[in-house]
C-alpha cells in the first residue's frame, strides 16, 4: 500500500535560515523569540521573503532588537509598507533578556539569529542562540573532523 505524502503546512514552515552561522559561530543555547512585526511584514515573510544571514541581535534600552535582517517590501502595501532594514523587537521573558544580556557584557557573546519561521500556530518566531565566534583553526579543525566523519561512514558501507 503507498503511502500519502504529507501537504507541507503552510503555517509550519521555515521563511529564512542562517546557514553560515553554524559555520562561523559556537552554538550556545537556543531560544525560540516573538518579533514584533507589522501585517505587511507579515504577508510579505508568507511569500518567502526575508533574508537574516547578515543580521544579529543586541540589547537597547533593556530589550533585544534584530539588527540588519531583511524583510523585502510586500507588492501590494502600497504607502503603509514597511522599512525593509528596520530594528525589530524580539518578545521575550525578562529573565531571558537578563540572561542573554549578561552573556554579551560578561563573556563576549553575540546573538545570532538561525531560522525565522512560523510556528504551529502561524505565528512567526525566530530561533536566536547566544554564541561565541570561532577562529580560523576552529573552522579548519571543524571540516577536518566532518571529512573524517564522511571518510569513515563510507569505510564502514563499503566493509558491509
Amino acid at each position: 500500500m503507498a503511502q500519502k505524502k504529507k501537504k507541507s503546512d503552510p503555517n509550519n514552515r521555515v521563511v529564512a535560515e542562517n546557514r553560515k552561522a553554524r559555520h562561523n559561530y559556537e552554538i550556545g543555547e537556543v531560544i525560540e523569540a516573538g518579533l514584533q512585526l507589522t501585517g505587511t511584514e507579515v504577508k510579505s515573510l508568507r511569500t518567502g521573503k526575508a533574508n537574516i544571514a547578515e543580521s544579529y541581535a543586541s540589547e537597547e534600552n533593556g530589550e533585544i532588537v534584530l539588527i540588519n535582517s531583511h524583510i523585502e517590501e510586500y507588492n501590494q502595501g502600497n504607502r503603509f509598507n514597511h522599512e525593509p532594514r528596520r530594528p525589530r523587537k524580539l518578545l521575550l521573558h525578562k529573565r531571558e533578556i537578563t540572561k542573554m544580556i549578561n552573556a554579551v557584557q560578561r563573556d563576549g557573546m553575540t546573538i545570532v539569529p538561525l531560522k525565522m519561521y512560523f510556528n504551529d500556530k502561524g505565528i512567526a518566531k525566530l530561533a536566536v542562540a547566544v554564541s561565541r565566534g570561532k577562529k580560523a583553526y576552529d573552522k579548519r579543525q571543524d571540516a577536518k573532523k566532518r571529512d573524517w566523519q564522511r571518510d569513515k561512514a563510507r569505510l564502514m558501507r563499503e566493509k558491509g
